[in-house]
């Protein structure tokens, strides 16, 4: 949920207002319909224990198409000859308020729903004692589950002309729903339109866009309204008025559209549709501006690093390398504080393993960075060139992204790893990570940004402290151009579905180790101990170990249970394993422990392993140990994974195993990088063309070669 809609979890009364627009079709007639699907929306609010009140209009509107049809029938030829004078307002709202709640309810009535008329007008609201017994009336109705209606009672209003007359305590029935919601003690006002919300400029605009948080410091007077509603007496221009007006109140109001099915059930689940007006919002505009000033910054700083060359960025990487040993003391002694807290907080042992810097990690994530700074240069790499025509070349180089996003749980050593990536990658970054992390992340923060010369400024590298500005991070599609998240299943999903920034990375490490019947007993036992046991909580850890029906026979399965038992490694069975062996029995098969605890099942043969891995895989890492190479061949060649061993432990699917010098995440994505993602998986490409005046002129003069040339030329 977006964090400017979270406050609808604790929303209970609900004032709704309808416009003339909604309710009626574009002839005046009601719009039965729509009128229809707003009864099933409040029923159905009703039924889960919100406390719905409707404001309406249309009764001015179908009046009038009924009394002009009534006129009409009555008059005669040489009447109809004359000028028509305009019906009057008063005696439309009569006519139509009749037919408009008889429509209502029998809507209701098919829905076992009762509702309530209550008409009011301006002067009512003078007087404090209409006030209270408005309050006691509706408090009544709806603790009998009744849904209230209110309408302003035009053909009785002491106003001259209600229907046009913009002053009093309320003037139209958005002021009278904002008037009510303030009255009646609402948790949210909801304006139902014909459009979608409030736009930057005319709806049809295709340049128009919708605003989602109404800023009134940004949009004030910056929009131009245009003409009323076709039907009604307001338009959006009242809409915004009492919107405004109930906001700064303290009623949070959404404009949505009323020609929806669902909307109103939409913004109560929390869904980010329509425009909202939240007293708080003005606050959330340095939120948003912060998030949209950092990665602007990162941008510029990578243009900068960019400029430099390969030898200076090298030497950025090996001071950052020399500052981590310089202040290991320091950095060390902040992590045994974070430790210390997330075990009394009560943390998942797992997590507390991923959290701690153990001994000589500050010494391996240094060498890891020299060896980044050693590499080949990897931007601006000539990747292709090709001569179009007779001096006219054209090249494909490597290049940076431009802004990573990464936002990631419990390692501070992957705030090192991903830091050292992007300024080897001539990348901008941002970091978030966990809370249980905070003091680790702020001290390496501020030794590795202390090794950024400020020719390139330490804004390079940009970590965000709150998790409030997560959300306004995840829109700015415009600015950051990668988001990484490393973290719980539950993380990646979140993130997934919450941006339109492309995402790299994993939702789970459901690892798998086929032990064949071919395999070496003692390459088997060192092969699975280690891809379970050496760090159990890695996502490259083995969680399924699956085992050919011969081993059961022979022995070669218990053995490797005893074995895992022995090194405390909980054991469950799929349902061949937990049947035959007596085991407890696996909740799933699509299961990441991420602690010393596996899954056993028992399967026919290769094919049967493939399937099963396909079946509840994660397309991570999956391994066969066998000594049949023929086997090995077609499991290599038939598991679809991003990474595929054979006789090797899946604990090497590493960035800085595999060579890449350390690795941002892993990813199972199917376009741009996949497996462990080093310094080219932060990369893009781009094409520079070298001519000497070539034109195209309709391709008439010029002979295209497409010769590929070397990539030394």
């Amino acid at each position: 949920m977006d964090s400017t809609r979270a406050f609808v979890k604790d929303v209970r009364r609900v004032v709704i207002k309808v416009g003339t627009a909604v309710v009626t079709r574009a002839d005046g007639r009601l719009a039965v319909g729509r009128i229809g699907t707003l009864c099933e929306q409040i029923q159905e609010l009703n039924s889960r224990g919100f406390e719905v009140v409707l404001v309406t209009s249309g009764a001015v509107g179908v009046g009038r198409q009924r009394l002009r049809y009534r006129k009409l029938i009555n008059s005669s030829f040489s009447d109809l000859q004359k000028p028509q004078n305009e019906l009057d307002g008063k005696a439309c709202a009569a006519v139509g308020q009749n037919g408009l709640m008889a429509l209502y309810d029998t809507l209701f009535s098919q829905l076992d729903v009762t509702s309530a008329q209550l008409l009011v007008t301006d002067n009512d609201f003078k007087e404090p004692a209409f006030r209270r017994q408005l309050t006691e009336t509706v408090n009544s109705l709806l603790s009998l589950k009744v849904v209230p209606m209110f309408n302003e009672n035009d053909a009785m209003s002491t106003r001259k002309a209600p229907y046009e007359d913009s002053s009093g305590i309320f003037w139209d029935n958005d002021s009278l729903a904002g008037l009510l919601a303030l009255e009646l003690k609402a948790d949210v006002l909801i304006l139902l339109s014909d459009v979608d919300g409030l736009y930057s400029g005319p709806p049809s605009d295709p340049q128009s866009e919708l605003i989602h948080t109404y800023i009134k410091e940004k949009y004030e007077g910056a929009i131009t309204f245009g003409d009323k509603s076709r039907v009604g007496r307001g338009g959006m221009t009242a809409k915004v008025k009492s919107a405004v007006y109930a906001a700064d109140a303290g009623v949070p109001v959404i404009i949505t559209s009323g020609f929806a099915v669902d909307n109103i059930i939409q913004v109560l689940n929390g869904k980010v549709i329509g425009t909202l007006f939240h007293q708080d919002a003005s606050s959330w505009v340095s939120k948003m501006d912060d998030a949209r000033e950092m990665a602007i910054a990162a941008r510029e700083s990578s243009r900068r690093l960019q400029a430099m060359s390969s030898r200076e960025r090298s030497k950025i990487l090996l001071d950052l390398a020399d500052a981590l040993e310089a202040h290991e003391k320091l950095i060390v002694a902040e992590n045994e504080a974070d430790v210390e807290d997330a075990q009394q907080a009560g943390y998942d042992k797992s997590l507390v393993s991923r959290l701690a810097l153990k001994s000589g990690k500050i010494s391996s994530l240094s060498n890891s960075i020299r060896v980044l700074a050693n590499m080949e240069e990897p931007v601006g790499r000539v990747l292709k060139r090709t001569e179009l025509s007779e001096g006219l070349v054209l090249e494909k180089t490597s290049s940076p992204l431009g802004v990573l996003l990464v936002i990631f749980e419990s390692r501070p050593d992957a705030l090192v790893q991903i830091a050292s990536l992007a300024i080897r990658s001539g990348n901008g970054l941002l970091l978030k990570g966990g809370k249980e992390a905070r003091r680790s992340n702020a001290i390496l923060h501020k030794v590795i940004t202390s090794a950024i010369p400020k020719s390139v400024g330490p804004r390079l590298i940009g970590l965000v402290t709150s998790r409030d500005e997560i959300p306004e991070l995840l829109k700015l599609d415009d600015v950051i151009d990668l988001v990484i998240p490393r973290g719980s299943n539950k993380l990646v999903t979140q993130i997934k579905t919450s941006t339109k920034i492309p995402v790299l990375g994993h939702a789970d490490g459901i690892c798998h180790v086929y032990v064949d019947k071919s395999a070496s007993r003692d390459m088997t036992k060192q092969i699975v101990l280690d891809a379970k046991t050496d760090y159990p909580a890695a996502c490259n850890a083995m969680e399924t170990l699956l085992v050919h029906k011969d081993l059961v026979q022979d022995g070669c399965l218990n053995e490797l249970i005893s074995e895992l038992q022995s090194r405390g490694v909980s054991i469950y069975g799929g349902p061949r394993a937990s049947s035959s062996l007596k085991l407890p029995e696996a909740n799933s098969l699509h299961h990441e422990y991420g602690s010393l605890a596996c899954t056993v099942e028992i399967v026919d043969g290769i094919n049967d392993a493939i399937d099963h891995i396909h079946q509840h895989g994660s397309g991570h890492t999956d391994c066969i140990i066998t000594e049949d190479q023929e086997a090995a061949e077609v499991f290599l060649r038939n598991v679809d994974s991003a990474a595929v061993f054979h006789n090797a432990s899946t604990r090497f699917s590493d960035g800085f195993r595999f060579g890449l010098g350390a690795e941002v995440g892993i990813s199972t994505s199917r376009i741009h990088a996949r497996g462990p993602v080093g310094v080219e998986g932060l990369l893009t490409t781009r094409w520079i063309a070298r001519g000497s005046g070539h034109v195209v002129n309709g391709d008439q003069g010029i002979a295209y070669t497409h010769k590929n040339l070397s990539l030394a030329a």
